[in-house]
Parts: C-alpha cells; sequence; structure tokens
C-alpha cells in the first residue's frame, strides 16, 4: 500500500505546518483509511494494533474540527488507564501546538478529584480520561458533555476487559446523540461488535496492521530450565546490552523477583505491575522513558497501552497464555521501519505454546543456545532521574527546569534529557557524568522563582 502525505488532506494551516515541524510527512495505514472517514464527520471503527499511528489519526480529526474561542468540551477521549491516557493528552497537546490556547484535560482516577473540579471550571476543549473517573465527575455535575461533538474509545477492548461497560454505557447517555463517535481496538470479539451496535451510527469499518511487519523483528527462542531463567536474562542483557528494554512476565511475583534479581546483577531494573500506587507508576514509567532505567520489568495488563519509543529488546520471561498476546508483546520492538529483537525462554514443558505462535506468526521455530553474554560492571543508563517538589500547581513549565539547569552554564543543553511535570513534583532527566552538578544547580538556584528541593532517584 502507497503512503499519501497529509498536505492532501483538507487540514487547518497551522495543523498542516506543525505535522511538518513534527516530521509527520506520510500517513501510516490507519491514518490514510480513517482520516478521511474522520473529517467527513461519520462515526468509525478502526482495528488497529499499537504502533499503527491511531492517536495521530484520531488528534488530528478531533483538532481540524476544534473551535478553540468555546471553552465547551468539544471531544471526549475514553481510554482504560491512565498511563494510556497521560500518552493521549500528550500527543495531542503536540498536534495542537501550532493551534493557539488549545486546553486538553486530563480526568483520571488515583488522583485528588479537588485540582481537576478547579481545571474543569476554567473550561476545556479535549478532555482525555478513564471511565470510572469521568463518570465520577458526571455524576457530580463538575462535567457536562451537552456540546460534545465527538466522543472517542481508545482501546475500547481493553476497556470491556476491565470491566468499564457500564461506565460507558452511562457516560455515552448524557452526550448529545447527534456526535460523531470513533471507536479504536486492537481486536474485535463479540463485545465490542455489541457496545458499537449500540453507540455507533452507520459506522465506516477499517481494519490495518501495525506499521511494523514481523520481518524487522528478529525472534530467538531459548530452552531453558526454571532454575536458571532469571540468570538467563541477566545473560541476554549484558550480551544484547539494550538501551531500552522490556521484559514481559506472566504475574506479578514473577516481575517482583526477577526485578530484584536484575538489581543484585548490577542492571538498573524497574517494575510495572497492579500493586503500585500511582506515585510508583509515575516514576516507573518515567524513569524508563526517559532513560535512566535500561529494563522495565512489567505483566501484560500493566504494560497495555504503554508506547515507548525506540525500544531496543523485548524478553519474553516465559512464552505468553495466548498466541496473540505473544504477538503484542513483541510488536513493542520494530517499529516504523526499524528492526528489533524478541527472545523468548520456555521450558520443556512450555514447548507445546510455541506451536500456537509458529500458527499465529506463520513461522517455523528453531530454538537456539544461549549467546555468552560477558557480564561486566559498566552497564549503566546513560541518563539519571532528579526529582523537583514543584510542579503544575507551582505553574512549573518544563522550560523553567531547563532555564534553571542551564542558566550559570554548569550543564548545557544537550546534557538535559526529557522534563515531566506532574501536578505537584517534576522529574527531570540529565547525562549520568553531571548529575551531582545538576543537583548543585537546582539547589542553589531557584526554579521560576521558587527554591525547591532536589533528590536523584536510584
Amino acid at each position: 500500500m502507497s503512503q499519501h502525505p497529509f498536505s492532501q488532506l483538507a487540514l487547518k494551516p497551522e495543523l498542516l505546518r506543525n505535522l511538518e515541524s513534527l516530521e509527520y510527512a506520510q500517513m501510516t495505514p490507519i491514518q490514510q483509511d480513517s482520516l478521511p472517514v474522520i473529517l467527513q464527520g461519520r462515526d468509525l471503527i478502526a482495528q488497529g494494533k499499537t504502533g499503527s499511528g491511531k492517536t495521530a489519526a484520531f488528534g488530528i480529526g478531533l483538532l481540524q474540527q476544534l473551535d478553540n474561542t468555546s471553552f465547551q468540551v468539544q471531544s471526549l477521549v475514553l481510554c482504560p488507564t491512565r498511563e494510556l491516557a497521560d500518552q493521549v493528552a500528550q500527543e495531542l497537546r503536540r498536534l495542537a501546538r501550532q493551534i493557539p490556547n488549545v486546553k486538553v484535560l486530563t480526568l483520571c482516577g488515583g488522583m485528588p478529584l479537588g485540582p481537576q473540579i478547579g481545571s474543569l471550571e476554567h473550561g476545556a476543549h479535549i478532555v482525555v480520561g478513564t471511565p470510572g473517573r469521568i463518570e465520577e465527575h458526571l455524576r457530580k455535575g463538575t462535567l457536562r458533555l451537552n456540546r460534545l461533538q465527538t466522543l472517542v474509545l481508545d482501546e475500547a477492548d481493553r476497556m470491556l476487559e476491565m470491566g468499564f461497560q457500564e461506565a460507558v454505557d452511562a457516560i455515552v447517555a448524557t452526550t448529545p446523540a447527534e456526535r460523531q463517535t470513533l471507536l479504536f481496538s486492537a481486536t474485535f470479539p463479540k463485545e465490542i461488535a455489541a457496545i458499537a451496535g449500540r453507540i455507533l451510527r452507520d459506522p465506516v469499518r477499517v481494519e490495518v496492521e501495525a506499521v511494523h511487519q514481523n520481518t524487522s523483528i528478529e525472534q530467538h527462542f531459548h530452552e531453558i530450565t526454571d532454575d536458571s531463567r532469571d540468570a538467563a536474562v541477566t545473560r541476554l542483557l549484558y550480551h544484547y546490552r539494550p538501551v531500552s528494554a522490556v521484559v514481559f512476565c506472566n504475574t506479578k511475583q514473577e516481575v517482583r523477583d526477577l526485578e530484584q534479581h536484575l538489581q543484585g546483577d548490577g542492571i538498573a531494573a524497574v517494575a510495572l505491575h497492579g500493586d503500585l500506587d500511582q506515585r510508583q507508576r509515575d516514576q516507573t514509567l518515567v524513569r524508563f522513558a526517559n532513560q535512566s532505567a535500561t529494563v522495565l520489568v512489567a505483566t501484560d495488563v500493566a504494560a497495555r497501552g504503554l508506547d515507548v519509543e525506540g525500544l531496543d529488546l523485548v524478553i519474553n520471561h516465559r512464552p505468553s497464555k495466548e498466541s496473540q498476546v505473544h504477538v503484542h508483546r513483541i510488536g513493542r520492538t520494530g517499529r516504523a521501519g526499524q528492526s528489533g529483537i524478541a527472545v523468548t525462554l520456555f521450558n520443556e514443558r512450555e514447548r507445546f505454546k510455541l506451536a500456537a505462535v509458529e500458527a499465529q506468526m506463520d513461522m517455523i521455530i528453531t530454538d537456539e543456545p544461549l549467546p555468552k553474554g560477558v557480564i561486566t560492571d559498566d552497564y549503566r543508563p546513560p541518563m539519571t532521574t532528579l526529582q523537583l517538589d514543584v510542579g503544575k500547581k507551582q505553574k512549573i513549565r518544563p522550560g523553567d527546569v531547563l532555564g534553571a539547569l542551564t542558566r550559570g552554564g554548569e550543564l548545557a543543553g544537550d546534557q538535559v534529557g526529557k522534563i515531566r511535570v506532574f501536578d505537584f513534583s517534576t522529574y527531570v532527566a540529565v547525562s549520568r557524568p553531571v548529575a551531582r552538578d545538576a543537583v548543585r544547580a537546582l539547589s542553589k538556584g531557584k526554579v521560576k522563582g521558587r527554591p525547591c528541593r532536589v533528590r536523584q532517584l536510584r
């Protein structure tokens, strides 16, 4: 399928300029198939895997029809998890940055209700949130959707798996009947067909594969014994030496045990599972995304919706229980035409699970001996993360932190990485060799005229 440029669409000039500045030149297949439908105002069912470019597809559509002079909620994007909602909101803000005064508000559980109510009182154009918290605001009357133009259900299959069907139905009942509804889902089980039949009007259905192809992912399969499984993960990491890798485990206990094992072997590993509170999840994801932690050890449920650029390596600690999950896991690497490596560890009792993978991916699996990884003590991530005790509630922006770090000449701009600002804290990645200089600069100086406490996350 040949790719077409965004310039062939009748988009606002500022949207086209911004897409060009973001180097979004050619549409991905899901954008090419769905954007014309969205721009016509039609309802849509789009089936595509993570990495297909679906967020930009509906994001461009929402921003094209947005009236930025009216601070009514014009679009609502429902997501299954806070992590996905944060990623979607960030992408929408990036897409909207050349359109003046666009307000994108995130409303998710796990965060205090009061500040969200205060933000809603000032109005918003686009709300991104999880069904439970959105329903709560509707119940309290702090959110009104009577002027809603477009409703987006992102990762709808995951929302139903997590038990959000009643909440979604309650939310839909408060929206205008004439709205546009866009449903995005990686799979299309009968539950999705049922909800689509209830809330969509004469939808157009498109189905595309993810941007990556199986051929761009180099897969390896290693037979091991259970008592050597964690050591095998260490050996693989020292052999491939990725900047960023994800290890998928089947249980929360396996995640906790493997994180401790890897840290004991000198690898900067962080864990993501369902028992973490929101602050712990935020810190984990920030450290991994900004390359101050090399390895994210996670369950499938915890990592659903996680979108990390430039993932070098995926390791399956055990084979997944379903072959479709295997495809989804390894699809985290090798995106957008880049090559990637995926490794699966299995014992003799788990060999039967590989037959389903062979059938799903139309391949023949040949197991190989483990590579001879050389374990050294210099395998550390390039960045480290500093936490500041100021955030959005103190009107802090990323540029304020960057200025505080570079103003006195202690650090150069290229020694500062990603900066994430939350309500009451800020995380900034700095090059590991200059971490002490960065802590000193922030501790002695001020951020936007405010003194702040700084600590380095280990």
